[in-house]
Formats: structure tokens, C-alpha cells, sequence
């Protein structure tokens, strides 16, 4: 039977399962101890003051849009070359996502496009750290504190990466992370937001629980049934027993990262060979994370793609521009041209396997699949 190697894919040993063992056998399964901790673990590990777990990264992007106050009528710049649910936790508050075009070589958001955008109603920017790479966040900063915005990290890419000697999770005003299982640590489904503003955590933290002014926990502490609801909230709790999946994962993490830029360094060497195909270009001053390995090409794509999934090789696209999809283009009036860059690169992209458990055979196999079908293709 062939053997298929997939994109991304979670790491799971002993340790974990034992940690979320512990946990099944305790007396708190969710808004418990272990939440808490993974928090604590979490802001330690990136340098932030505050932390707040929640169900997913999507409801971290909600979240952080709750608490800086997104409500209708308000803009937020945000790069189309993303997972949708950046540009959709914007309108999940009424507010309204404008979109600016990422740098052709790095894919990440590029500050010079971003002025053209900002308008009286702009409340906020969010970057997205693209396959891992952080975005340049002095230039963001500038922008930000000029025209009084919010700077928001979509971080989901970047756990463990460096921007100038400083851990993404510190680099915005407010940090998402992402615990999917194809992500660098995970608890299943989960997210994460980071922040040194204990008023905005304070937000998210009554946001995730219905806007209910005091939790279970925190109500059995006190020996009283009383609470509030003094806001709309949801209900994006995260449960004691990812959270200790969570701590378990993220001891692991700085020997993942190791292990994913070694991978990378690998598919550099070997794609130096063949002019045709480009890697995407990397800050000298970053540490990048490779979240995702993504290749160009600016023919052959199709072909090549299937190439490698006749292979047993499940690489992947990311992503299809959010502008483009027909929910925006419906409701938000966005078309073809809108960002040019994005659109180029989203039909000649193609991300290689990317996962810390990748053997050095799954490795080749990959190098060598490539290596054959560029020799064919361009030939």
C-alpha cells in the first residue's frame, strides 16, 4: 500500500495522552485549574502579561475584535492572503474587512499599501504571519501609532518564531495563536490571544463565557450562585483536558521548531537546483516558524500539484484569496484586481509537507518527486 504523507499533521506521544488522562480523572473538566495553567505557560513562553484560551483560533480572532470594540460601520485592513476567518471575525462584529495587498516575494501584508487604505472609519490593522514568518512590525508599528489604530498579529502561523529577537505573541497589540492539529503545537481545536492590555484580556475573558462577569470556578471559590451577563457574549470556553494537552505540547515545541527549520533548509538546497521553482523570500531578521513551506511557480502549477498527489504526497494551496471567495464578493462588492499580488501568487503556489514528525525518507521522497516532475515538466 502506498504510503501518503500529508501536509501537516499533529505529534502525539505518551506524555500528552497521560496529561490528558490526569485531567479525565479529576474533578474539573472545563473552566478549571489546567486553563489557567496553559494560559500561564503559554504568556511565559511568548513574554506576554496576559493570555486567554479559548475554543479555537477562530474565536481567538472574534475575541480580540470584541475587546478593542469592532461594531458596525468600523474598517479593519486586513491581507486577503489568509485562512478566512481573519477577515471574517471582522464581520463577525458588524465591522466591515478592507483589504490590502501582500508583498509579492514574502506574501505578508505589505505596510506600503496599507495608508491607501486607512480611511476615518479604519479602528484597526490585523498582519498575518504567513507559513510562519512574522511581518515587519517597527513599519506596522509606525502606521499604527500614526493614525491611532489597533495592531492586531494573526499569529496562527508563528508560535515559536522571531521577529528581531522578540517571540511572536509580543509583537501587536493583541497576538493570535491557532491549536489546530496541523499547527505547532495543539489541543485538538483551540486559540489562544496574548496581550500586555489587561483591559482587553479582562474583555475576552467575560467574551468567551457567554459575557457572564464570573465563571464557575470562580464562583465555587467564592461559595456563591451569583453572576451577571453584562454583555452578547459565546460560549468559546476551551476544556481543562486540552489544556493539559496544550502544556504537554508546548514543552515540545523549541525541538519542533528546530525540526520544521531543518526540513525547510533541506527544501531550500534542493530547490536552489531548479531556478523555475521559488521558495518564498525570508527576512534576515526573523526566526521564522514554517508553519507551511510554500513554493512558486509561475507555470505548471495544476500539473505539478497532481503530480504529487498520483505520488501519494498531499500537498495543498494557501490560500484562495479571502476577497475572492463569493461571500465577499457578494456582500462586500470585492472582485479580480483588487489585490493583484495575492491573486498572482495564489495560482502559483503550492505548499510542501511540513511537520516535525517527517522522517528524513518522507523528506526525500518529497525531493525526489519534485525533482523529477520539474525535470519533466520543464524539460
Amino acid at each position: 500500500m502506498k504510503k501518503t504523507i500529508p501536509y501537516g499533521r499533529q505529534s502525539i506521544d505518551e506524555s500528552d495522552i497521560q496529561a490528558v488522562v490526569d485531567v479525565l480523572k479529576s474533578d474539573w473538566l472545563t473552566t478549571g485549574p489546567a486553563v489557567e495553567a496553559f494560559e500561564n505557560a503559554v504568556g511565559d513562553f511568548v513574554g506576554a502579561k496576559e493570555a486567554v484560551a479559548v475554543s479555537s483560533g477562530t474565536a481567538a480572532l472574534h475575541a480580540a475584535m470584541y475587546a478593542i470594540g469592532i461594531g458596525p460601520g468600523d474598517e479593519v485592513i486586513v491581507p486577503p492572503m489568509t485562512f478566512a476567518a481573519t477577515a471574517n471575525a471582522v464581520v463577525f462584529q458588524q465591522g466591515k474587512p478592507v483589504f490590502s495587498d501582500v508583498d509579492s516575494n514574502s506574501l505578508l501584508i505589505d505596510p506600503a499599501l496599507i495608508e491607501k487604505k486607512i480611511t476615518p472609519q479604519t479602528k484597526a490593522i490585523i498582519a498575518v504571519d504567513y507559513a510562519g514568518q512574522p511581518c515587519d512590525y517597527d513599519l506596522l508599528r509606525k502606521i499604527a501609532d500614526h493614525y491611532n489604530l489597533t495592531l492586531v498579529a494573526d499569529a496562527c502561523h508563528s508560535l515559536g518564531a522571531e521577529y528581531k529577537g522578540r517571540r511572536a505573541g509580543t509583537l501587536a497589540d493583541l497576538n493570535i495563536f491557532s491549536f489546530h492539529p496541523v499547527k505547532h503545537i495543539t489541543t485538538g481545536e483551540g486559540g489562544m490571544v496574548t496581550t500586555d492590555n489587561h483591559e482587553f484580556a479582562k474583555r475576552m475573558r467575560i467574551f468567551r463565557n457567554h459575557c457572564i462577569d464570573v465563571d464557575h470556578m470562580q464562583r465555587a471559590e467564592k461559595g456563591t450562585w451569583f453572576y451577571e451577563m453584562v454583555d452578547l457574549g459565546y460560549n468559546y470556553r476551551i476544556t481543562d483536558f486540552q489544556c493539559a494537552l496544550g502544556v504537554s505540547q508546548l514543552k515540545k515545541l523549541p525541538a519542533w521548531i528546530k525540526r520544521r527549520q531543518e526540513i525547510a533548509l533541506r527544501y531550500d538546497l534542493e530547490l536552489s537546483k531548479f531556478p523555475a521553482v521559488m521558495p518564498l523570500s525570508v527576512a534576515t531578521h526573523v526566526c521564522h516558524a514554517y508553519h507551511l513551506y510554500v513554493i512558486r511557480l509561475q507555470t505548471h502549477r495544476s500539473e505539478l500539484f497532481a503530480a504529487f498527489r498520483n505520488a501519494g504526497i498531499n500537498v495543498n494551496i494557501h490560500y484562495i484569496p479571502v476577497h475572492l471567495h463569493p461571500y465577499y464578493r457578494k456582500h462586500f462588492k470585492t472582485s479580480k484586481g483588487l489585490c493583484p499580488n495575492a491573486e498572482r501568487a495564489y495560482n502559483e503556489i503550492i505548499s510542501l509537507p511540513m511537520f516535525p514528525g517527517m522522517q528524513d525518507e518522507d523528506i526525500m521522497h518529497v525531493v525526489s518527486t519534485l525533482q523529477h516532475e520539474i525535470r519533466k515538466l520543464f524539460a
